[in-house]
């Protein structure tokens, strides 16, 4: 390995080595559903970096003029082909007209706010932005009973049944909902709600999903030890493998249109993402713009907040805001049905 390189450069090599080798793992990890394989979502977490990582290298290589620089090429090459992008170029057709459907996900952390506790703060707020979007269908996670009256914007709502011990969940429609349901996680306090809601003579089923949370807070790498923090959080990669099967299961026998929205938990380069996603399309990937981050980790952005509808689905536009009322922050799309 290295031959020819000085001792430096033999060290770069290695570093290189182990971004191209953790950038592999990565790539395949979303083709990789079996629960043996759940601690691949680990480096398909960092992907976007590790990507970075790799050109830094291909960039170095390429001014001393190495050999050593087709490493770098040849597993960017391999991400290319087998990813899709983390980055979008602006999308200058990306404004909803007004017959399209609007849909909005948003994960209100309980409205404690953004980093602190601001409850009953947060919860106005968050009021506020919604009546301000004026959107057709939303789907909150991590909800409270405790807000003080119910947002009015929209006249019919499904909430996760009383008594279940899950993190609760609401759908919003403007539309009548003629069918509703739960899918019930077991041994998790996550779940997925759904309703089938009515648009003119089409129905359309809306699912609200909430993958297993992992529960690491910044302060989490002092306080827990290193080994029983990477078995946790694989156990919850597991866990949302099982949830990701099911929901998907769950979706395959709907005979009519559907959107899936939500927490993941996950990103995009995940077999969780891979396996609900299947032939689906991710508004964000249709008509999204810059790096659709929705969450923020020390320092570290991530997108696990997505739309995900059927092919029949036109998809119009795709926005991503750039507000701190919550740890998550929303996502909307909105969608035309196809004739």
């Amino acid at each position: 390995m290295g031959k020819g390189l000085g001792r430096f450069n033999k060290l770069v090599f290695l570093f290189n080595w182990l971004a191209a080798f953790l950038l592999l793992l990565a790539c395949i990890s979303r083709f990789l559903s079996w629960g043996i394989f759940s601690f691949l979502s680990f480096p398909s977490l960092l992907l976007p970096y590790l990507v970075v990582a790799n050109f830094v290298f291909l960039g170095y290589w390429a001014l001393k003029g190495k050999n050593q620089i087709l490493l770098s090429i040849v597993i960017l090459l391999f991400g290319y082909l087998t990813q899709d992008s983390f980055v979008r170029i602006f999308d200058s057709n990306n404004t909803p007209d007004k017959e399209d459907i609007k849909v909005l996900t948003f994960n209100v952390y309980e409205f404690f706010g953004y980093k602190s506790s601001r409850y009953p703060i947060a919860e106005k707020d968050i009021e506020s932005f919604l009546k301000h979007q004026n959107v057709d269908i939303i789907c909150l996670q991590e909800y409270s009973r405790d807000v003080k009256k119910p947002f009015n914007t929209l006249p019919y709502k499904y909430i996760t049944p009383d008594g279940m011990g899950k993190s609760l969940q609401v759908i919003y429609s403007k539309y009548p909902i003629v069918s509703k349901g739960s899918l019930n996680f077991p041994n998790s306090s996550n779940n997925t709600i759904f309703a089938d809601v009515l648009i003119g003579e089409d129905t359309l089923r809306v699912y609200n999903v909430h993958l297993q949370s992992h529960m690491v807070r910044a302060g989490s790498f002092k306080r827990e030890a290193p080994d029983r923090l990477f078995n946790r959080l694989n156990k919850s990669f597991q866990k949302q493998q099982q949830q990701a099967n099911m929901v998907k299961e769950h979706a395959n026998k709907v005979g009519y249109k559907k959107i899936i929205c939500g927490d993941f938990n996950n990103t995009q380069f995940s077999s969780v993402y891979n396996t609900i996603k299947g032939d689906m399309k991710d508004s964000f990937q249709e008509k999204g713009a810059g790096l659709g981050n929705t969450y923020n980790f020390k320092f570290l952005p991530f997108r696990i907040d997505f739309i995900l509808t059927d092919p029949e689905l036109e998809i119009k536009s795709h926005k991503n805001f750039d507000v701190r009322l919550s740890d998550h922050t929303p996502v909307m799309a909105s969608f035309r049905l196809k004739d």
